[in-house]
């Protein structure tokens, strides 16, 4: 049974409904057929173009193929490995496409291992679940049993949910658990202290690699203390930042990027090149951000097809809200406005002197 669309990544039914999605495709009409378009017609083009730019593309940064190389390395090395398995964290800002990059790890190896199993098998590669605010170890256990879809009911104590969930884990064959927002144990509290525990016990009982992700977590301390130790003693640290835009590799980075979403748009009068040439100012404007680029780029589309100028320029762009970080950003990064002329004063009536020396100029 196909998984319904609201079924989150957190639950079984929501992952295999993303890993089997197929990427977004569509064709734009020919010009003149697109002008003879009746109303009905056109409605209806519209909102596929309209579905279209709101699922869009996943571009491939630096960073997510960085953690793919990573987290597929580590999946090889801890493959016969008992104990002490190798893990990965990833770490950075807000909207720079942590998320992205994990679940598309996530996808891209469990795509694989189902490409050598038969129809219909029963095992679970990839478990993603995120950490919920002022997390305990029973919220993480419980997490992982929604995920299989097994509901604890509140008087099984937690050593038999975590027995469990190891148990289903281990012979469904799990070698991956993506556990996302790990910033919200905090290791100097007592239940984050306990949750972090939790998390370190099902990354030995369950043969699989574990990779972290969260929002700046080196200066969160899931180093610091005893148990952020044993945490930097297992687990490598990618940090995933803004794009930078000094150097020039740096910069045609950047624009490679921009053009790969421009090249996506499905938009009749829009030029392309428009938005390469745009790429020091979507720069600006987004902080460097993938995640703000995507949005403003495919906001920008969706309100294009919607009043009919079919088109992506500068200030229809301007006219889109950002995330409050990334319009924060770019005001403080925004050039200041030229400097208007200074008023000149009123003229004073001229002395007889000037006169005399205009007239004498004049002659």
């Amino acid at each position: 049974m196909e998984a319904a669309w609201h079924e989150p990544l957190t639950t079984k039914e929501g992952w295999a409904r993303f890993v089997a999605a197929v990427p977004a495709e569509l064709s734009l009409l020919p010009a003149r057929a697109w002008r003879l378009l009746g109303a009905q017609r056109r409605a209806v083009y519209d909102e596929a173009r309209l579905d279209y730019h709101s699922r869009f593309i996943t571009v491939a940064t630096p960073a997510m193929l960085a953690v793919s190389h990573t987290g597929r390395r580590n999946i090889l090395l801890n493959r016969h490995t008992a104990s002490g398995r190798s893990g990965l964290v990833v770490s950075g800002g807000a909207t720079y496409g942590k998320t992205t990059a994990i679940t598309q790890l996530g996808r891209t190896h469990e795509l694989a291992v189902r490409g050598h199993l038969p129809p219909g098998s029963d095992r679970l590669p990839v478990v993603y679940i995120t950490v919920p605010p002022a997390a305990t170890p029973r919220m993480i256990a419980v997490e992982l049993a929604r995920f299989l879809g097994i509901t604890p009911s509140a008087r099984r104590n937690i050593t038999d949910v975590i027995d469990t969930v190891c148990a289903v884990l281990i012979d469904a064959h799990c070698d991956l658990v993506l556990v996302d927002e790990i910033h919200n144990i905090d290791l100097f509290s007592r239940h984050g202290a306990d949750a972090s525990d939790t998390l370190k016990y099902f990354s030995e009982r369950i043969p699989a690699t574990f990779v972290y992700a969260g929002v700046d977590l080196t200066r969160t301390g899931i180093f610091d203390g005893t148990r952020g130790r044993q945490i930097a003693g297992r687990f490598s640290l990618l940090t995933i930042d803004a794009f930078g835009y000094t150097s020039t590799t740096q910069r045609q980075q950047w624009q490679t990027l921009v053009a790969s979403f421009e090249n996506a748009l499905r938009l009749h009068r829009h030029r392309n090149g428009t938005l390469a040439g745009l790429a020091d100012y979507l720069h600006q404007r987004t902080a460097g951000s993938i995640g703000s680029l995507a949005h403003l780029i495919r906001a920008g589309a969706i309100a294009a097809v919607l009043d009919g100028s079919e088109h992506l320029t500068r200030t229809s762009l301007n006219g889109i809200t950002l995330d409050h970080a990334a319009e924060r950003a770019a005001t403080r990064a925004a050039p200041l406005p030229p400097r208007s002329r200074a008023r000149r004063a009123p003229r004073r009536p001229s002395s007889a002197p000037t006169a005399a020396k205009t007239s004498a100029s004049r002659a």
